[in-house]
């Protein structure tokens, strides 16, 4: 099977490929369920830390949705690692011939660290960068909103309609990312106002928090939709982000990691103190 349901501390989590099965579509990898002990409603519906996009603001605009939605579309293989960590590898896709690997880990108490590998097997990017997309669809939460730092303090952001100032970019991001006129309307091309500077943002699910967090800035966008990409009446709502590599070798492989904590709510200080006790780990 390409899918394992895991237990760790405070959280239950089915970890799976694209393939679909009883009560889930086909296309969405990732965490198809999460839940808490506390909660037994799943944070996610379809899934969530999904793989979504690879771009390159040309050839994923053009109209195929096979090609916008590649990492869909295109066979993945589930590896169970241990009790706790499992793998989805993706070999090179046929548009972007990029293979990945994501590994997910729950960790206790209420943790899963991500782990994402890539590497472009040809230079097939048109646009000379690199465009990596996640989705995650949250079950209706009564406050859509995300949570994040700028220079100034906190920021709540909630975009009013898909596609309507999408995507926050790091204060010290000055990439601008080209995009072939007259295509499609994507997330990652429209860009809020709004510029984040701690690489980690929060939102409440009822009585629970989800927290994502990130090694780094470079390269890391976040991005909103209140109705998931369906009628504004919609009330999954995706918390999602990217990863932006501007340059790229060929056969080089580039990595980055993420840490989600999904908690019983919590203050603003703890969240800055989940961040701050991850970073300390991160180069032990």
């Amino acid at each position: 099977m390409g899918r394992e349901t895991f237990q760790v501390g405070d959280l239950t989590a089915l970890i799976g490929d694209n393939e679909a099965y009883e009560g889930h579509r086909a296309g969405y990898n990732g965490i198809h369920r999460l839940t808490h002990r506390t909660n037994p409603k799943s944070l996610f519906t379809v899934t969530g830390l999904n793989l979504e996009h690879i771009f390159d603001g040309v050839q994923d605009l053009q109209g195929d949705t096979k090609v916008f939605f590649e990492p869909r579309n295109f066979p993945m293989t589930f590896t169970k690692i241990s009790d706790s960590e499992a793998e989805l590898h993706q070999e090179p896709t046929p548009t972007f011939h990029l293979e990945s690997w994501t590994r997910f880990k729950l960790v206790a108490p209420h943790y899963i660290d991500l782990t994402f590998r890539c590497k472009p097997h040809q230079h097939a990017f048109r646009n000379g960068y690199i465009g990596l997309f996640w989705a995650s669809y949250i079950d209706g939460p009564e406050n859509k909103s995300l949570y994040f730092r700028d220079p100034k303090g906190w920021v709540q952001f909630s975009t009013q309609t898909h596609f309507d100032q999408s995507t926050v970019l790091h204060a010290d991001d000055k990439f601008q990312l080209k995009t072939a006129p007259g295509t499609r309307e994507t997330l990652y091309k429209n860009l809020s106002p709004l510029r984040f500077t701690d690489p980690f943002y929060y939102g409440y699910f009822g009585t629970h928090q989800y927290i994502l967090m990130f090694d780094r800035t470079d390269g890391i966008r976040f991005s909103h939709s209140p109705s998931g990409g369906g009628p504004p009446s919609n009330t999954e709502t995706a918390w999602d982000w990217q990863y932006i590599l501007p340059t790229y070798e060929v056969l080089q492989e580039y990595t980055y990691r993420a840490r989600v904590a999904y908690r019983e709510r919590c203050s603003r200080e703890e969240v800055l103190e989940e961040y701050r006790r991850w970073r300390e780990t991160l180069g032990k």
